[in-house]
């Protein structure tokens, strides 16, 4: 399929995607066309949620602050029946057939969402853990002019989670992550988050996995302002299995990683503004 058969896609946009995501974005925007979505789309990567997915997209309203929604799913090579799941909502589905990890599953989706012309892009776990009543919460900074990117936090707001090792790094990553970005941080891994489309395409992702400190430190460094605002984080539901992140040894350091890296990576574009 060309750029031109998939609609108002560039060759040049296309030259944004891996080649093992390509044919099933192409596939997603001949069936949704380019330009043709709401204002603010939800984007939701999923591997292997076949059990709550489905739930998930149903929570979640057909509009938050005054603004349509419309729900992008990414299947990140599900071996189960994810994607089917998602096709009996309102969805919108791609169905990659190879598994990268959240980041990339993410990078896809906010590349379809701005090709769907969304303004705002907002983020969900597929799991269940978040509230979906709250991207109202994370959107209205936006759309107020006070922030570019907003996260939520369970700090300020609920955690129903019950792994204290957990808490523990909420609390020592959001001290790096404040030094590094110069904003005050409190949750630097939460799945429930909104930013301006534009911050999706400026910003470097090169995480497969551990996106969330990337998307945070290289927002704040290209001059992106931040925000928190208090959301409910639940214990994750019985239904949806083990996290896909592995145990909290191995998470805190892959997210260590992922935030050093990207820091030495950005700070340098971040001196040359100054």
């Amino acid at each position: 399929m060309s750029a031109t058969d998939a609609g108002a896609v560039s060759d040049h946009e296309l030259s944004l995607l891996a080649p093992e995501e390509r044919d099933a974005a192409l596939a997603f925007v001949a069936q949704h066309p380019a330009g043709a979505g709401a204002p603010l789309a939800v984007v939701i990567p999923a591997y292997d949620e076949e059990a709550t997915v489905a739930e998930v997209i149903r929570e979640i309203p057909t509009s938050a602050a005054g603004l349509a929604i419309e729900v992008i799913v990414v299947v990140d090579g599900a071996r189960d029946g994810t994607a089917a799941e998602a096709l009996t909502t309102d969805a919108l589905v791609c169905d990659v057939p190879v598994n990268r990890g959240q980041g990339a599953a993410l990078k896809l989706g906010y590349w379809l969402a701005r090709a769907r012309g969304a303004e705002i892009i907002c983020t969900i776990d597929a799991d269940g853990q978040y509230e979906a009543a709250e991207i109202a919460s994370v959107v209205q900074p936006i759309l107020s002019g006070t922030a570019d990117f907003v996260s939520g936090s369970r700090r300020l707001g609920s955690e129903l989670t019950t792994d204290r090792t957990r808490h523990l790094g909420v609390i020592v990553f959001g001290a790096i992550l404040t030094l590094f970005t110069k904003h005050r941080i409190t949750d630097p891994a939460c799945g429930l988050r909104a930013m301006k489309a534009e911050v999706t395409a400026a910003v470097t992702l090169e995480q497969r996995q551990y996106q969330a400190s990337e998307l945070q430190i290289s927002a704040a460094l290209n001059g992106y302002r931040l925000g928190e605002v208090a959301t409910t984080m639940r214990d994750r539901d019985i239904h949806a299995g083990k996290t896909k992140k592995g145990g909290n040894l191995g998470y805190g350091i892959s997210f260590a990683r992922a935030a050093f890296r990207t820091y030495r990576r950005d700070r340098k574009a971040a001196r040359k503004r100054l």
